[in-house]
C-alpha cells in the first residue's frame, strides 16, 4: 500500500514554504507498495533554501516534529548534501517521489 500524498499536499506546501524547503522527496517504503500503515515510518529527502531567517538546526528539527505530527509516526529527514554513499543515493533515487519544489 502506497501512501496517499495529495491528502497532505496544503499543509506540506505550507509546512515547506513556512521553513525554507527547496526541495522535498518521498522514499522508502511509503513511496513503493511495501507501505505498512500500522508501522512504517516515513522517510524524506530534503533541500533546504540557503536564503531563509531561521538557522539550520530550528528548520530541520521543526519541520521532522511538524511533519510527525501531521502524520502522527516517526519521521526521517534526510539532506541530499549530507548524502556520501553513491548506493544509498542509487537507492533513493529508484523509489522517491516529488513532493514539494520552488
Amino acid at each position: 500500500m502506497k501512501l496517499n500524498l495529495s491528502d497532505y499536499s496544503d499543509k506540506l506546501s505550507s509546512l515547506c514554504s513556512a521553513y525554507g524547503v527547496k526541495r522535498l522527496e518521498l522514499f522508502g517504503s511509503a513511496s513503493r507498495n511495501d507501505f505498512d500503515l500500522e508501522n512504517s515510518d516515513l522517510d524524506f529527502l530534503i533541500e533546504f533554501a540557503s536564503d531563509h531567517p531561521k538557522g539550520a538546526f530550528d528548520r530541520y528539527f521543526g519541520l521532522k516534529e511538524e511533519l510527525e505530527q501531521l502524520f502522527q509516526r516517526p519521521v526521517d529527514l534526510v539532506e541530499i548534501k549530507a548524502i556520501k554513499n553513491p548506493y544509498f543515493l542509487q537507492a533513493i533515487e529508484q523509489d522517491k517521489v516529488l513532493v514539494y519544489e520552488t
